[in-house]
């Protein structure tokens, strides 16, 4: 019997799919409004990218703030776990003709619906890709020196 796919285990399999298209990532983003993102990536342009993570039926069908985060996006995702049931990301409320679908597991993950494109405003990109930058030398600093987060909120 083999163990069940994790969130970190689509996490990780996602990555290994940006990686491969020349997208970083960077896992639990706080956004502005409050959410924090499963993932967040960044295209070569500067395109931001937000994924939302399901590994259970439960999880899915529970999820109402996904929206939240689309203002916040060039592209949204969801990345299932392999196995999980992709059907209700057909329906109305999942807006399907605007959000993307990718399916994973701990060693990769295939694209099977491509989000569509919605800019962000470039003065809201521009404050977005410096708080994402932020934050994420942040983290790399403190990975060197744990002493450096003693004090020194996220965000």
């Amino acid at each position: 019997m083999t163990d069940p796919i994790t969130a970190a285990d689509v996490a990780r399999g996602v990555c290994r799919l940006f990686a491969q298209a020349g997208l970083v990532a960077i896992p639990e983003v706080p956004l502005p409004n409050g959410r924090r993102t499963d993932l967040t990536a960044i295209d070569a342009k500067g395109q931001i990218i937000i994924v939302e993570i399901k590994v259970s039926r439960a999880d899915l069908h529970g999820d109402g703030k996904w929206p939240d985060y689309c203002d916040w996006c060039d592209r949204f995702y969801w990345a299932l776990a392999s196995g999980l049931d992709p059907a209700i990301l057909e329906t109305e409320g999942y807006r399907p003709e605007s959000s993307g679908l990718i399916v994973a597991d701990r060693y990769g993950a295939t694209v099977v619906r491509e989000a569509a494109s919605c800019n962000l405003a470039p003065a809201r990109r521009k404050a977005e890709l410096l708080r994402i930058g932020r934050l994420a030398m942040r983290r790399s600093m403190v990975a060197a020196d744990p002493e450096l987060a003693a004090g020194w909120l996220e965000g």
